[in-house]
């Protein structure tokens, strides 16, 4: 799903990249591509997503009600499908957010126990 350098493998948690995924449409309407190239450069390499998950993911947001898509000319000026965040979506967000920050905590609490 995502890679890192020197081979390792980095593994999106469970639907994390849903959330990444709603929050880089938060900024704004995007492609498929453009949303991969958004979540690279933000992640600083980390995460680079492959269509193999990315496109699913945007099938299932679509079905939640999360996003919605339209086709509109790329900066290329060539077709393609923009997603966009619904207001659904931006509320889902929020939950997802709000409830990713806790399980941090969470995590640092334990791996500083002594």
């Amino acid at each position: 799903m995502a890679a890192i350098s020197e081979n390792k493998q980095a593994e999106l948690v469970q639907g994390t990249l849903d959330m990444l995924i709603l929050k880089t449409l938060a900024i704004e309407p995007m492609h498929g591509y453009g949303i991969a190239i958004r979540i690279e450069q933000i992640s600083k390499g980390v995460f680079q997503v492959n269509p193999g998950s990315l496109f699913p993911a945007f099938r299932r947001l679509e079905r939640s009600g999360w996003l919605k898509c339209e086709w509109r000319a790329t900066e290329n000026n060539r077709r393609a499908k923009y997603y966009i965040l619904t207001e659904v979506g931006r509320r889902q967000l929020k939950t997802e957010t709000r409830e990713w920050s806790r399980q941090i905590a969470a995590i640092a609490r334990i791996l500083e126990a002594s």
